[in-house]
């Protein structure tokens, strides 16, 4: 049996191969490119590997165009956490000597001990991996834009409240296209207060307003001209080109967000398991997509339900040492897949009597906070989605959480 390390760097890649018994048969030093790549594959066949039966491979990653060319075919590809790589390092040298062959030699004997307690890279099929990267940067875009919208916030607190005020009854607030277009007018209290009904109602209907405009457009025109206090007339000005520079990357944030909303929408549908996960309550295709893209579509990655749960973090932990016992929450998880099920089952309690029923007797018998409830909310709702996927069964809301005979007496 061969095993391969590749230490991963951003420009060259360090590559060991040994066999079962720990010998190094083979190093090299290939670079980030075409050429480098064919180098590694020519280096796997002279050492045995064949389409049928693969070489495994350890690597520090899971992204990037070597681990995409290598996981073609049948191989099998574990990326190891770098933590852990280097805990293993520590095995074989107490002085702490550290070098890119050495670490790809410890990586191969990482396959070489305990290949068993890794586990591979799932084979998804190309549509997923398509989906998890529309998701995943979706759910950045998103992140991003909130993270710009506190921050123009946090600024006209300093020297335009009364904009924050005018805005403060739309859902979304700063995102909307009305505030955008709005603040882009009038940057300066000074300039919202000499805005006419005219101006106000020609930026409402640039920004796409149908309905409503002249209710907001008198509404907005005495929240501008409300008296309040002001900062000296050139720090204002400063302060408005400051704002004027954070609603361009604000604008642009929000554009990236719904372009990538628009191709999740479109490509999310067109998979298998796309049905099985939308009939759950709380899911829509947004936060759908964000299981998928987490979970994956290979239903031999993890073994029993047991295994999903520990990897999304909603299952507690055990940690046991001779008198003492604590049961805690996971902090080793998927934070994309934790944080996709905190809206999930929050969601749910709206669509799902089960789902309520079944938090408020956590809160009320148990004693569960907010967030713990939801977390066993999460665990349980997260087995049930286990197990359609494996049966290729819709959410039946009897199923999942059945009444009691007590109950339905």
């Amino acid at each position: 049996m061969i095993y391969c390390g590749i230490d991963w760097a951003e420009r060259t890649h360090d590559v060991a191969l040994v066999d079962s018994t720990g010998k190094l048969l083979a190093k090299r030093h290939i670079a980030d490119d075409a050429a480098g790549y064919q180098l590694l594959i020519d280096l796997l066949a002279e050492h045995g590997d064949t389409e049928e039966d693969p070489i495994p491979i350890a690597i520090e990653t899971s992204r990037g165009l070597l681990v995409a060319v290598l996981r073609q075919g049948k191989r099998r590809v574990f990326a190891i956490n770098p933590m852990a790589a280097a805990r293993y390092r520590d095995r074989h040298s107490v002085s702490r000597k550290k070098s890119d062959p050495g670490d790809a030699l410890v990586l191969a004997n990482i396959l070489r001990t305990d290949m068993h307690a890794h586990r591979p890279l799932p084979n998804d099929s190309e549509l997923a991996r398509a989906i998890a990267v529309l998701a995943r940067a979706q759910q950045d875009a998103v992140w991003n834009r909130q993270q710009m919208a506190n921050q123009l916030r946090s600024l006209l607190r300093e020297y335009y409240p009364a904009a924050l005020d005018a805005f403060a009854g739309w859902a979304n607030g700063l995102c909307r296209p009305e505030a955008r277009a709005l603040l882009k007018l009038a940057p300066t209290p000074a300039g919202a207060a000499r805005l006419s009904r005219t101006q106000i109602r020609a930026a409402l209907k640039r920004a796409g307003r149908k309905r409503g405009i002249e209710i907001d457009t008198d509404r907005l025109r005495e929240a501008l001209r409300t008296e309040s206090a002001h900062q000296p007339q050139l720090v204002e000005e400063a302060l408005g080109k400051q704002m004027l520079a954070l609603l361009l990357q604000l604008e642009a944030a929000c554009t990236a967000a719904d372009d990538l909303a628009e191709a999740v929408e479109e490509a999310f549908p067109q998979h298998p398991d796309a049905d099985v996960i939308l009939s759950f309550p709380g899911l829509g295709v947004q936060l759908g997509a964000r299981v998928l893209a987490e979970i994956g579509d290979d239903h031999l990655r993890f073994a029993d339900a047991r295994g999903l749960k520990a990897y999304a973090g909603s299952s507690p932990i055990t940690r046991a040492s001779g008198k003492k016992s604590s049961i805690t929450r996971r902090r080793i998880k998927n934070d994309r897949l934790n944080h996709a099920g905190y809206l999930w089952t929050f969601a749910a309690l709206t669509g799902s009597p089960g789902a309520k029923a079944h938090y408020r007797r956590r809160r009320e018998e148990h004693g569960d906070w907010h967030a713990a409830a939801l977390r066993n909310l999460f665990n349980r709702m997260l087995g049930q989605l286990y197990h359609c996927l494996q049966e290729g069964e819709l959410f039946d809301e009897h199923v999942a959480f059945p009444v009691s005979l007590a109950a339905a007496a």
